[in-house]
């Protein structure tokens, strides 16, 4: 197994602050606007994102909650070990609301399918974007585009990316593994 880096530490801090931007471009005081780390991974982008609003760009009304989308995944019976389900938090409406999705890896984009499934059990969003940190973009399944990707990878199929974070794996790299 090799793998190579795609995004060292300080390129990663880099993009954060450009997505951040972007959000802010595009929500300004982020009063209509909620933000949803899609677990497990996206959870560590969603926390650094939401980190970065308030701390560097001032705006104090974020609202961040974290979507489970395990049993809406259309292979989720396909697996031979058991689920391991993660926590939904989110304790805020989202009925007539802007939802910005956040996930590490955009691959072939079942997990925001599932997650625009799951997302209705808490009220009809006025509008849904995605964010993403990494946009494998030739191994779509469904034709779905993130909206803010910060950094477009095309990687083949044999091809794993892994992101890691520093609050969870100790470093924050995003590495491109060959199996």
């Amino acid at each position: 197994m090799s793998q190579k880096v795609l995004l060292s530490s300080r390129e990663i801090h880099i993009i954060l602050h450009r997505l951040a931007c972007q959000l802010v471009e595009n929500h300004l005081d982020f009063k209509n606007t909620v933000l949803i780390g899609i677990q497990p991974r996206g959870k560590y982008l969603a926390d650094r994102l939401a980190r970065l609003l308030r701390d560097s760009y001032g705006i104090e009304n974020i609202q961040l909650g974290y979507l489970d989308i395990t049993f809406y995944r259309d292979d989720f019976r396909r697996s031979d070990k058991p689920l391991e389900a993660n926590k939904t938090q989110i304790d805020f409406l989202v009925e007539d609301r802007k939802v910005v999705f956040i996930d590490d890896v955009l691959y072939t984009g079942r997990s925001i399918r599932a997650a625009l499934t799951a997302i209705q059990s808490f009220g009809r969003p006025a509008e849904i974007e995605l964010l993403t940190l990494i946009d494998r973009r030739f191994s779509r399944h469904l034709p779905i585009q993130p909206d803010y990707r910060g950094r477009q990878v095309d990687a083949i199929n044999c091809e794993k990316v892994k992101v890691m974070w520093e609050e969870n794996e100790g470093e924050d790299v995003i590495y491109l593994v060959e199996d």
